[in-house]
């Protein structure tokens, strides 16, 4: 971790011209500013409320903090803001007040594909504008209260240049808070916050460091989720814990990529005005209601750029073995299967970091035949690109746009620095040029660009099927890192190399928000030949990647979710659990009127291992008066389909 006034950088806030004016950096104004009392060392704060959550800046002394409250209830104590700039001045522990904005915002919006067909974005918003008393730098702090949970940002105001070399944001939590911390792809660790992992390498960010997402759970029920949101020309951000500050979590600006590729950077130098990504605390009452609430961050991000992205499709995807035969059978299996896309994966030219040319298939794939077999069947292709191979990646976009291509996953994009931060925006906005969905994998942490640039349709960030996590893990999930965006976490129905049952595995393509869903990720066609031995099938057909409403009906992180979302008039429901068994009574008070035929499949006996739990497929008639009872084995789930008549 940084210590406190350590690291003096090179560059020192310059005072030249800049062309960027405030609204470039998103500073929006709606009144104007009035004089700050003139007793500038008296204590002062500022409020923002909307439904029941409140934020407030204060300044003490000269010394700025913030804090949140959810119903009366403390989600952030006291806790410090600040920027440190190169020449070690820190912007934020000697200032005065020289005027406060206020307003109120409600709109609706919507997105191209996501958890909802529209998204209320209604928050009440203050600014503070400041003035350092040494160096009479201008800066302003904005901070917004939502009801679904609480945001903050620096913008740093005089024209010119500014070399950050640190933010010192802190997050102090009540007593008794657990935080789930977990970082690259490793998996969660509930810990008090001042006892993160010490985790890194010599050529990584060393550190008690944590990722974002970071869930934690709070006293009285409360659980939280800090995210970050309309990250640009900025580092990733971590948490650290803080020696001596048992409850604290400290801002960490990542100077190495996240698996030490790179260079290292330690500084980042801005134009001026600027606007610093924001800092999220998604609240949810309780567990159930974080899930609802996580279109916060797309709030926060900037709105989508494209004209008209009628060719952004979500959808499931089939990853096919690296031969032409492969790929005609993949598109047959995905015609078969209701899915959208099938896809060459890592070596379809070549080793992929031997090889750093990906503009011809291996001679094993008759590419053009296969492109043009999926295209008559409706299905598009997918293909795989390690950064390595990114060194024109204008032309190799074009190129693969020209063949009929439909999107790219793009291999070891691991993000952190502020480098890899625009050239991670570069490749979507290139994407998006040729018309190409993309797809990041490997360590990039979401920051609601899916909404500025909805071609950028998922990213991984996660520890996924290819790592066969517990049960437990995957109930994780839904409160922590899918909060943060969409996720690619490649469902594997029938392995046997999973640590849950199949109907669990089934459920998350309810649970989980992935518009983006590779599914049967280590099988081959071949392996389904026979349907009737696999009861599951006609829930993957049949179930979509986007929705027109979404409701989380129960939860507890890391020990079972509940998930209902709407396409058209027909509810998919998911319900998984840990390694413990559990029925959850769940109302379908959801439902529109009249009747619907539920599809239950659920987990029948128990088998020795939990992935031998058969499916078991039944029907019955419900109705919103009615309540289902979701009974799961141990690490198991249940899936249900509603439909209305």
């Amino acid at each position: 971790m940084r210590a406190s006034g350590e690291r003096a950088r090179r560059d020192v806030l310059k005072g030249a011209a800049a062309g960027a004016g405030l609204a470039a950096a998103g500073i929006v104004t709606t009144r104007p500013a009035y004089a700050a009392d003139s007793r500038p060392d008296r204590p002062e704060s500022v409020t923002a409320r909307r439904g029941g959550t409140s934020v407030t800046l204060s300044v003490t002394h000269g010394t700025l903090s913030w804090s949140a409250r959810r119903d009366g209830r403390t989600v952030i104590g006291a806790s410090a803001l600040g920027i440190r700039l190169a020449d070690g001045t820190v912007l934020g522990n000697a200032v005065r007040v020289t005027g406060q904005r206020h307003r109120t915002h409600r709109s609706t919006w919507t997105p191209v594909y996501g958890r909802n067909a529209t998204v209320t974005d209604h928050y009440q918003e203050q600014r503070w504008d400041l003035k350092d008393k040494g160096t009479g730098i201008r800066f302003a702090v904005e901070v917004r209260a939502y009801r679904t949970g609480v945001a903050l940002r620096y913008l740093l105001l005089d024209h010119g240049a500014a070399t950050i070399t640190d933010e010192l944001t802190t997050f102090v939590f009540p007593d008794g808070t657990t935080v789930y911390s977990a970082r690259d792809e490793n998996a969660y660790e509930p810990v008090a916050p001042g006892s993160i992992p010490v985790t890194g390498t010599a050529t990584t960010d060393n550190g008690p460091l944590t990722d974002l997402p970071l869930a934690a759970t709070l006293p009285g029920g409360l659980i939280a989720c800090v995210c970050e949101s309309a990250r640009v020309d900025y580092p990733r951000l971590m948490l650290g814990s803080v020696a001596g500050e048992p409850n604290t979590l400290a801002a960490f600006l990542m100077e190495h990529t996240a698996r030490g590729t790179g260079p290292v950077e330690t500084a980042s130098t801005v134009t001026t005005p600027f606007a610093t990504p924001w800092r999220a605390v998604v609240i949810g009452a309780t567990h159930a209601e974080l899930v609802d609430n996580a279109e916060l961050v797309l709030n926060l991000a900037p709105p989508n750029t494209l004209p008209a992205p009628s060719w952004i499709k979500p959808g499931k995807v089939f990853r096919c073995e690296l031969t032409t035969a492969a790929g005609l059978a993949g598109v047959d299996f995905a015609v078969a299967r209701g899915l959208e896309y099938i896809e060459y994966d890592a070596g379809w030219y070549g080793p992929e970091f031997t090889t750093p040319d990906a503009t011809g298939p291996i001679a094993a794939i008759d590419l053009p035949s296969v492109i043009s077999y999926a295209t008559s069947q409706g299905i598009g292709v997918f293909l795989y690109v390690n950064r390595l191979a990114l060194t024109d990646a204008d032309s190799l976009f074009g190129l693969y746009k020209g063949w009929g291509v439909r999107g790219i996953k793009l291999g070891f994009i691991n993000d952190g620095t502020r480098s890899m931060t625009g050239q991670i925006i570069d490749w979507a906005k290139t994407a998006a040029k040729h018309e190409l969905l993309i797809d990041m994998h490997d360590d990039v942490r979401p920051f609601g660009y899916e909404r500025t640039c909805p071609n950028w349709i998922s990213l991984e960030g996660v520890r996924g099927n290819e790592q066969f996590p517990t049960a437990t893990h995957n109930v994780t999930l839904p409160f922590a890192r899918n909060i943060g965006g969409p996720m690619d976490y490649t469902i594997c129905y029938g392995q046997s190399r999973d640590k849950t049952t199949n109907a669990h595995q089934m459920a998350m393509a309810a649970v989980y928000y992935q518009p983006l869903n590779f599914l049967f990720w280590y099988d081959k066609p071949s392996k389904y030949g026979n349907p009737a031995n696999w009861p599951g099938l006609p829930w993957f057909n049949a179930v979509p990647t986007t929705w027109d409403e979404s409701r989380t009906l129960a939860g507890s992180i890391g020990e079972y979710v509940a998930v209902a979302r709407r396409s058209g008039s027909t509810w998919y429901l998911g319900a998984m659990t840990d390694e413990s068994s559990r029925t959850l009574a769940l109302p379908l008070s959801f439902l529109g009127r009249g009747t619907y035929t539920a599809t239950v499949y659920a987990d029948g006996t128990p088998g020795a291992n939990p992935y031998q739990t058969p499916v078991v497929v039944g029907t019955r008639t419900v109705t919103r008066a009615d309540t289902l009872d979701v009974a799961m084995a141990p690490a198991g789930g249940q899936a249900v389909v509603l439909k209305p008549g």
